[in-house]
């Protein structure tokens, strides 16, 4: 189907969800909101292996649209609550749940909902020129969209706590030497990169990859003999999958696996 604020494609197993209002860069209104939803809801019924969300023109996401009608304050106060509950929480979920890897290709400023949404992803692969901010100190808020979660978790306490309260902006060579991101490249790079990366785990166990993210990002609530008990049981599970004997069949004749990621 056609979309008018994002540009999403399926093709050889890799998906591509492009924010497309580069004159805003790219921050979100309720129509953005509802598109993405709705590229993301049919991932299930596609023969996507790995999702690839970037931005479009020279920005990967500012956050939220403060022009949006939504959130605009007027008179006796907006509940920014709502706007959280309907479009940005289940819009994080959604990319914490999926069952396939999900790649942010950072092309430029990622502030506000916008830095926690690319942090959100699984694996976060930036341009140099690409920076990180935290603003919603500036307008009086708390980070939002997870980051009050995810923050902590990527760079610690100290970090995250600064982040938070002054808004500073981290360039993408210090988002990746501490840790917040996996890598940095440089600009005329980043579109290879990404590339390869996607084509690397579109054809990867699928299943695996999607129990891995699920284990990792589960492993905060539980202790450690939790934490063994939820590796017995997937690897359990996934022992029974066609890509297991496939993959010690491939290790066995030294030669690339087959997987067909059920």
């Amino acid at each position: 189907m056609s979309y008018e604020t994002i540009l999403f494609t399926v093709d050889s197993g890799i998906a591509r969800l492009t924010l497309n209002r580069p004159e805003k860069l790219n921050s979100f209104n309720a129509h953005m909101h509802l598109e993405v939803r709705e590229s993301l809801s049919s991932l299930a019924s596609s023969e996507a292996r790995v999702l690839v969300l970037t931005g479009a023109g020279r920005g990967f996401c500012a956050g939220q649209d403060l022009s949006d009608r939504a959130v605009a304050p007027v008179s006796g106060g907006v509940d920014l609550g709502e706007s959280l509950e309907n479009r940005y929480n289940p819009l994080v979920m959604a990319l914490h749940n999926l069952p396939i890897p999900v790649i942010a290709a950072v092309n430029g400023v990622a502030a506000g909902a916008g830095a926690n949404i690319a942090l959100a992803c699984d694996i976060v692969i930036a341009a140099r020129s690409a920076s990180f901010v935290q603003a919603f100190s500036k307008l009086g808020l708390i980070p939002d969209s997870g980051g009050t979660w995810i923050l902590p978790r990527l760079v610690g306490n100290a970090r995250a706590m600064g982040l938070a309260m002054l808004g500073s902006k981290v360039p993408a060579d210090q988002a990746a030497e501490w840790g917040m991101i996996w890598q940095c490249v440089e600009d005329g790079d980043l579109a290879a990169t990404v590339e390869a990366l996607a084509r690397q785990l579109s054809v990867a166990a699928t299943r695996g990859l999607a129990a891995t993210k699920k284990a990792i990002r589960s492993s905060w609530q539980h202790s450690l003999a939790e934490q063994l008990d939820v590796e017995r049981d997937m690897q359990r599970e996934l022992g029974r999958t066609r890509d297991y004997p496939e993959g010690v069949a491939a290790f066995t004749e030294k030669r690339a696996p087959r997987f067909t990621g059920r």
